[in-house]
């Protein structure tokens, strides 16, 4: 079933079927191609885990497209990230720069969900490592809003409208082996209560 409307299931509201998913990273492969005018200079970056499964998946509807391979890798943001501290530690991923090199590079990051926008802060920083690309942009499955920093998707699968405490649970068929995007409704953080104010 595919719908542009969230579905209601006990595990959440699904927001993106397959068939969905496929629509959209092709609708997204079309307007790379368009905004960067051609596939001649690109280079895609996934961010681990699924953004890596998504660029190539994008890669290959680019090479459908235009006949030119695109050459993709991934990125891990983790140690340039600034929150290190308050997060829970993770496994490294591979960061994986194709032979090219970004230099002079039109470089699209690929991440599933754009949240508070540290991860794609640190992923510029982590970039910075590899060389000086001609352009940065942003692709992303999910905008689900509730920026902490002033970043900005270029490419926007779907935008979603949650609450902070929301989950947005993305599914890949490499990684999961279904693709769905699903929404659940998470608990709200208990409300402080100042002295004097109770």
């Amino acid at each position: 079933m595919s719908t542009s409307e969230p579905v209601a299931t006990p595990e959440g509201h699904v927001v993106l079927d397959a068939e969905d998913m496929r629509r959209v990273l092709t609708r997204i492969s079309h307007e790379i191609v368009e905004k960067s005018r051609g596939a001649q200079d690109l280079l895609l970056l996934g961010i681990p885990t699924r953004g890596v499964d998504l660029a190539r998946r994008i890669g290959e509807r680019i090479e459908q497209i235009e006949g030119v391979p695109v050459p993709v890798g991934s990125i891990d943001p983790t140690m340039y990230r600034d929150d290190l501290r308050r997060r829970p530690p993770r496994a490294l991923q591979p960061t994986t720069i194709p032979a090219t090199g970004i230099d002079d590079r039109i470089v699209v990051l690929v991440d599933d969900v754009l949240f508070s926008g540290r991860t794609v802060r640190a992923a510029l920083d982590a970039l910075n490592e590899f060389g000086r690309p001609r352009a940065v942009r942003l692709a992303v499955l999910i905008d689900r809003g509730h920026r902490d920093l002033p970043i900005r998707a270029d490419h926007v699968g779907r935008n979603v409208t949650t609450n902070p405490e929301d989950v947005v649970s993305v599914s890949v068929a490499a990684v999961d082996g279904a693709d769905s995007v699903v929404v659940t409704a998470g608990m709200p953080a208990p409300a402080r209560v100042e002295e004097g104010t109770r």
